[in-house]
């Protein structure tokens, strides 16, 4: 459910970003988003829970939203809807890589090599898109997003375990929202944007956002974050599919090669492939 989600946030943010431009639309995704879960929330009776974590919600929210939401945005306006969501393909990799920094997370030879074939995936995938006036800074924006939601997976492993997946979603989101109020007012566009734009903006706060992310923390609390972060195997599926149907998108052999190599490394370097975990550990 939540890869066939956030598949359809690409979708989304592909129908609406032209209208809104980025940052007012994520704005309104986080603001939207934050509103549904509040009101989640305020009926468990947990809102005294988000002042006791003000500052690491705050650190969160700017790290798995308010940023990398605004760059996969920003993503969208030159590339495909499909393209965008493999390269959301690469978190895993890039969680896995944080997780052996930072938390001292000492991977087997087999996520070793995890790693180096889906860097090479990435390769694939992105290097016929470098050479392209205007592509070059959209897929560096992509990468840069996922190398920001593997940190926040990590970040919520070590400083905000223990506490209740909707109070994350519900803090997070609200902080984006603040962080991003500023810029948006600055930034909102001049021509009101389509009722076709606005529900767009409407699903992707409500469903790919509020519903999404309290989905996400529960996992990652009750799994952790490789194992969540490997939800990220279904959105590129989903978000081609999406893109392919309703905005009639091209699927090219190049994005399934690039997509197909990112998985398996992404498969090896989470230890989501216990065939070849357990003939690297005979090995």
């Amino acid at each position: 459910m939540l890869g066939a989600i956030w598949g359809a946030s690409f979708l989304f943010m592909r129908v609406a970003v032209p209208e809104f431009g980025p940052i007012p639309l994520i704005a309104a995704r986080v603001g939207i988003g934050a509103a549904f879960v509040i009101i989640v929330l305020a009926r468990r009776g947990g809102l005294n829970q988000l002042y006791r974590n003000a500052v690491q919600l705050t650190v969160l929210g700017a790290m798995n939203s308010a940023v990398p939401f605004s760059l996969f945005a920003y993503a969208v306006l030159t590339v495909t809807a499909g393209f965008a969501s493999v390269l959301n393909a690469t978190v895993p990799l890039f969680g896995a890589l944080v997780a052996f920094i930072w938390l001292r997370d000492r991977p087997a030879l087999t996520r070793v090599i995890g790693l180096i074939v889906g860097f090479a995936g990435v390769f694939v995938l992105v290097w016929s898109r470098l050479s392209v006036a205007g592509d070059a800074p959209a897929v560096v924006a992509g990468l840069a997003a996922a190398l920001l939601y593997g940190i926040a997976a990590n970040y919520t492993k070590k400083r905000l375990s223990g506490i209740d997946p909707l109070v994350l979603a519900t803090g997070s989101l609200v902080a984006a929202t603040a962080l991003l109020l500023v810029p948006a007012f600055l930034y909102w566009p001049e021509t009101l944007p389509s009722t076709v734009s606005w529900v767009s903006a409407v699903l992707l706060g409500i469903f790919c956002t509020g519903v999404a992310y309290i989905l996400y923390f529960r996992l990652i609390s009750r799994v952790g974050p490789s194992k969540t972060l490997a939800v990220t195997y279904l959105i590129p599926a989903f978000g081609v599919l999406w893109g392919h149907v309703f905005l009639d998108e091209p699927i090219t052999s190049n994005m399934i090669v690039g997509c197909g190599v990112i998985l398996l490394g992404t498969a090896l370097a989470t230890g989501a492939a216990p065939i070849l975990k357990a003939a690297g550990r005979q090995s």
